[in-house]
């Protein structure tokens, strides 16, 4: 794993706060980076705020080159299993899970050598820690 992004929910620091709700108006993205043996250097934004029905980005600047190296995303609800969202080839083919390939999409900048998560239409069970990673071949 290269760079992590974690979505968290929180109460929406602009509504009403006399009632708690079990579900949150808002999605707080949190963003952290991932440790490991053999890594690449990653740069990520600060924190965001997205409410449920609206997109979100997620890039993730590597120091690989990005034409030389397929690299996916991945998500991790909390207390559940890490779920494959989606990859990006060195070609530039993408493929996406059946499950949420109309929800993501994945791009690049070869530029710059960052690789974008696009989110649509968020909602609190997209709340998750997101991570892209290197293929190591």
């Amino acid at each position: 794993m290269r760079c992590s992004q974690a979505v968290e929910n929180r109460e929406d620091p602009t509504g009403p706060t006399s009632t708690p709700t079990m579900f949150s108006t808002s999605l707080l993205l949190l963003l952290a980076a991932a440790s490991c043996v053999h890594c690449e250097e990653l740069t990520q934004p600060g924190s965001m705020v997205v409410r449920p029905g609206q997109s979100l980005t997620i890039d993730c600047k590597v120091s690989y080159s990005v034409t030389s190296y397929d690299t996916a995303w991945i998500r991790q609800p909390a207390g559940k299993a890490l779920e494959w969202i989606g990859y990006i080839t060195s070609g530039g083919s993408t493929y996406y899970s059946d499950k949420l390939k109309s929800k993501f999409s994945v791009s690049r900048n070869t530029g710059t050598n960052t690789i974008t998560l696009l989110g649509q239409n968020l909602q609190t069970e997209d709340t998750a820690v997101y991570y892209c990673a290197r293929d190591s071949q």
